[in-house]
């Protein structure tokens, strides 16, 4: 059985919904996120609609307002109006020294037994040679990406 959020809002919070849908400059998101609070709500002064009620009214998904819902229990109410914040990227390891080694080293001849480098063998080396504690294949190809290294030959089109 899914859990079940239940939406009650203050008299304050109810007056500020309805003025973001009578008035105002408002985005798509603020206003729709409005629309699903209001007509979730539980109180003695609202008409609470079903998810699927919602979700039917607004054109979107079900899974859209039992988000909403689900923010609006967990973080509060302030949370619910705009964008859920995106986690920052914290602790990137291709910086200008890492890429130099690594355009270094895939430009050099390949291992033994091996015709080229691949992302995983640079990866590994990258740790071998100490030039950072661990790193993915992934940001061995989005730093060779950005950095416009062709490990390939040139194919004449």
């Amino acid at each position: 059985m899914a859990i079940r959020y239940k939406v009650t809002l203050t008299e304050e919070e109810r007056a500020e919904l309805e003025g973001i849908l009578k008035k105002g400059k408002h985005t798509s998101l603020e206003f729709r996120n409005a629309c699903i609070l209001l007509n979730s709500d539980e109180s003695t002064a609202g008409k609470k609609y079903s998810n699927e009620d919602i979700a039917q009214m607004l054109h979107i998904t079900t899974k859209t307002v039992e988000r909403l819902r689900q923010r609006f229990v967990e973080d509060g109410y302030d949370a619910c109006l705009g964008r859920k914040p995106y986690p920052e990227v914290v602790n990137i390891k291709a910086d200008g020294d890492f890429e130099a080694h690594l355009i270094a080293l895939s430009c050099s001849e390949a291992p033994e037994g091996y015709a080229r480098w691949s992302l995983r063998l640079l990866a590994d080396k990258m740790v071998e040679l100490k030039y950072v504690e661990n790193v993915s294949h992934e940001t061995i190809r989005q730093t060779l990406k950005k950095t416009k290294s062709n490990r390939g030959g040139f194919k004449g089109g």
